[in-house]
C-alpha cells in the first residue's frame, strides 16, 4: 500500500526548516550573493537549529534524521537561497562518507564530534581537470609509515573555505582507474594543506566554493575512510545518497520562482485585465505547477528507497536529472511571466536562475544521469512485454490443415514483421523482399 503522508513529526521538521529559512537565511540571500560571500552566521544557527548535521546516527548522539526529513528541510531552506542551502547542508555529503564507511572507531570519534559541535565537514572528488569522470582523478595517496600522504589538488570543494575536515579520494595510481581509489579523512589545519580564495560563480554566490590543494598531506591510517581499490565504490555509494537533496534543492528553488510568478501575475494590469487572466499565462502557470509537484514526488521516492535500504541508484538519478532540468524551465518561465522586471536586479528573479543553472551540473551532470539511466534501461532492467518476435498474431485465422490435411502455420517476417499462412515461409518476403531464413513460426492469438 503506498501513502504520501508526512507523519507528525516530520511535518513539525518541515515547519522548523520552513521558520529558520524565512527568519533567517531570506534576509541574508540577497546580501551574501551581492558580496559573493557566505554568511558563516546562518550555518552556526543551522546546527543550534538542528538543521545542519542532523543527519548523524543516533548511536553516535545524533539526531538520525533519514533523507525523507533531510530534503524535506532542503527544499524549505532553498526557497529561501539555494546557495545558502548548499552550503548549510553540504555536512550532510562530507559526512557520507564517513557514516558509509566500515572504520567505527573513525566514526565514533567524528560523528559524535559533528554531533555536539558545529563543526563543518567537506567532500572532494573532483579536480581541475575532471569533474564527473572520478575514475580518472588523479591527486596522488601514497603509503607511508602507517599511513598515507597526500599531493595534488580538489576543485569545487563546497565549503573548502571554511570547514574543519575533508572526506577526500585520491588515488595510488591514476593509471588504476577506479582500482586505485581510496577514500580518506583529513584535517584542513594539517600542514601542507592550503586553500584557494572563494572561486568566482555565476550564481551560488553566497556558497563557499574553493580548491584545496595537499602537499605532502600525511594522513594516518586511523583516517582511513575507504583503503585503495575500495574508494570508488563508496564515493558511489555516497552519490546515491546524496543526489535527492540536490533534486530537493532544485525543488525548493523553483517553487520560489512559481510562487513570485503567481504573485506577480495577479497584480500586473496588461491590456485592461491581469496577467493571471490571460490562457497562455495559466497555461505556463500550469505546466510549472505539473512539474514542480512531479520533481517533489521523485525526490520523495528516491529518498525513501534510500532509507529503506534499497538501492536507489537508479531513482536517484532519475530524481536530480528530472528536477534540476525542470527547475531551469520553472524559473525560465517565471521570468518571462515577469518580462523585463524579472531580468532586473531589483527582483529576486535573476537569482533563482542563476543559482538552479549550476544544479545541473554538480554531483553528477545531466549527462551522467543519463548515462546511469541508460545503463539500467539496457542491463537491469526487465520487461513485461514479450520480444516483438514472439507476440501473437491476431486478426488472421488459426492455422489447421489444408485440404491435403496437411499441416498450416503462421510464419513472420523478423524483419517487417509480416505475417505469412502456410505449410513453410515463401522464398521471399513480398514487402521487404528477405529470404525465408528471415520468417519465423508464431503463436496465432485471439482473432
Amino acid at each position: 500500500m503506498l501513502g504520501f503522508d508526512l507523519t507528525p513529526e516530520q511535518v513539525d521538521i518541515q515547519r522548523k526548516a520552513r521558520d529558520f529559512a524565512l527568519r533567517e537565511v531570506l534576509p541574508l540571500a540577497w546580501p551574501g550573493d551581492a558580496r559573493d560571500e557566505l554568511p558563516l552566521s546562518l550555518l552556526r544557527k543551522a546546527f543550534e537549529e538542528g538543521i545542519s548535521s542532523a543527519g548523524v546516527p543516533r548511536e553516535y548522539g545524533g539526531k538520525g534524521y533519514g533523507l525523507l526529513e533531510m530534503v524535506l528541510m532542503v527544499e524549505e531552506v532553498a526557497a529561501a537561497c539555494s546557495g545558502v542551502a548548499t552550503s548549510i547542508f553540504d555536512n550532510s555529503l562530507g559526512l557520507t562518507p564517513l557514516v558509509l564507511s566500515r572504520n567505527e572507531p573513525l566514526k565514533q570519534h567524528y560523528l559524535s564530534e559533528l554531533a555536539r559541535e558545529a563543526k563543518w565537514i567537506c567532500f572532494a572528488t573532483s579536480e581541475p581537470t575532471m569533474g564527473s569522470d572520478v575514475a580518472s582523478l588523479r591527486c596522488r595517496v601514497t603509503e607511508q609509515g602507517g599511513g598515507y600522504v597526500l599531493n595534488g589538488t580538489k576543485y569545487w570543494v563546497t565549503n573548502g573555505g571554511i570547514a574543519d575536515y575533508i572526506s577526500v579520494f585520491a588515488t595510488t595510481d591514476p593509471e588504476k582507474g577506479h582500482e586505485g581509489i581510496g577514500g580518506f579523512l583529513a584535517h584542513l589545519d594539517w600542514d601542507g594543506v592550503t586553500r584557494s580564495a572563494p572561486i568566482p560563480k555565476l550564481g551560488q554566490r553566497a556558497s563557499n566554493t574553493t580548491g584545496i590543494h595537499f602537499r605532502d598531506v600525511f594522513v594516518p591510517g586511523k583516517n582511513v575512510l575507504a583503503p585503495p581499490g575500495k574508494g570508488f565504490v563508496l564515493a558511489m555509494k555516497t552519490f546515491t545518497r546524496t543526489r535527492p537533496a540536490i533534486g530537493a534543492l532544485a525543488v525548493g528553488a523553483a517553487r520560489s520562482a512559481m510562487e513570485f510568478a503567481l504573485d506577480y501575475a495577479r497584480k500586473r494590469q496588461a491590456f485592461g485585465t491581469a496577467l493571471s487572466g490571460f490562457q497562455n499565462t495559466q497555461f505556463r502557470l500550469a505546466e510549472m505547477y505539473q512539474k514542480l509537484e512531479t520533481a517533489r514526488l521523485l525526490t520523495w521516492k528516491s529518498a525513501w528507497e534510500v532509507d529503506s535500504g534499497m538501492d536507489a541508484t537508479t531513482s536517484s538519478a532519475i530524481s536530480k536529472m528530472f528536477a534540476t532540468e525542470a527547475a531551469w524551465q520553472i524559473v525560465d518561465d517565471a521570468m518571462q511571466i515577469m518580462g523585463g522586471y524579472g531580468y532586473t536586479r531589483m527582483f529576486p528573479m535573476e537569482k533563482l536562475l542563476r543559482d538552479v543553472r549550476l544544479l545541473k551540473i554538480y554531483e553528477g551532470t545531466s549527462e551522467i544521469q543519463r548515462l546511469i539511466l541508460a545503463a539500467t534501461v539496457l542491463g537491469s532492467y526487465r520487461p513485461v512485454m514479450p520480444s516483438l518476435h514472439d507476440l501473437p498474431v491476431t486478426g488472421i485465422p488459426p492455422p489447421g490443415e489444408d485440404e491435403a490435411g496437411e499441416g498450416v502455420f503462421l510464419w513472420r517476417c523478423r524483419v517487417c514483421g509480416n505475417v505469412h499462412v502456410g505449410r513453410e515461409p515463401p522464398e521471399s518476403c513480398p514487402y521487404c523482399f528477405f529470404p525465408a531464413s528471415a520468417f519465423k513460426k508464431v503463436v496465432p492469438g485471439q482473432r
